[in-house]
């Protein structure tokens, strides 16, 4: 009997779709959804352009701040509907939700390689604060259900601060090879000497706190 082939997943956030296609359809259902200059005020809605936003190759420069909300405008052909960020501070940036479709840049595998990376360090911290009792918030100090739980950088250094202040030390993300990735954020340094400094150099200067998921979606995404 022949193996049968596996077709790969592709994703938004930890959403996945049987195609590129179905992918893309599921971003302009939710344009669909709502009328120009109208909010996007559905949570999983919300969510998912959080998620794509995340995606984009100048994420941080368009999250800035921190996003309050999304609007749908009109594209500037005006032939279609598309997202806008909608700031912290007030400011409002558009995007192509087609850019954050495109396939990731290196510099983008390696950030999510570095995540996937210390995810131990955050599960670790998550379970300790579990343990003894204190899942609160760390802004607002109100208690937390498990489910509602974040683990942020907001008390200190920001994560892609932490992350490029290693790339640089390594060489640049050039350097820095990684393994083929299997499933979403999966990929991992090839070089495990140097997954090992980044695990100590991630251990020595992040700050972690708890947040709930709402104080969480107002931070920068980064």
């Amino acid at each position: 009997m022949a193996e049968e082939l596996k077709v790969p997943k592709v994703w938004i956030g930890p959403r996945s779709y049987a195609t590129k296609k179905a992918r893309q359809e599921a971003v302009q259902a939710v344009m669909g959804r709502y009328g120009i200059g109208k909010v996007v005020d559905q949570e999983d809605d919300d969510l998912l352009l959080r998620d794509l936003l995340d995606m984009h190759p100048d994420a941080e420069g368009k999250v800035g701040p921190g996003v309050e909300h999304f609007r749908v405008i009109a594209t500037p052909r005006g032939h279609h509907k598309g997202p806008e960020a909608v700031l912290v501070d007030g400011s409002k940036v558009a995007f192509s939700y087609q850019k954050c479709l495109d396939a990731p840049t290196h510099p983008q595998r390696v950030k999510a390689a570095m995540r996937t990376e210390i995810q131990p360090q955050v599960n670790t911290y998550y379970e300790a604060r579990k343990a003894s009792q204190t899942l609160v918030s760390d802004e607002s100090g109100q208690e937390l259900a498990p489910a509602d739980v974040h683990v942020s950088y907001f008390q200190g250094p920001r994560f892609l601060d932490i992350a490029m202040d290693f790339v640089r030390a390594a060489g640049g993300f050039d350097a820095i090879d990684l393994t083929a990735e299997t499933e979403r954020g999966l990929a991992l340094f090839t070089d495990r000497a140097l997954a090992d400094r980044w695990h100590a150099h991630h251990q020595e200067h992040a700050v972690l706190g708890l947040l709930s998921a709402k104080e969480n979606l107002r931070r920068p995404r980064v």
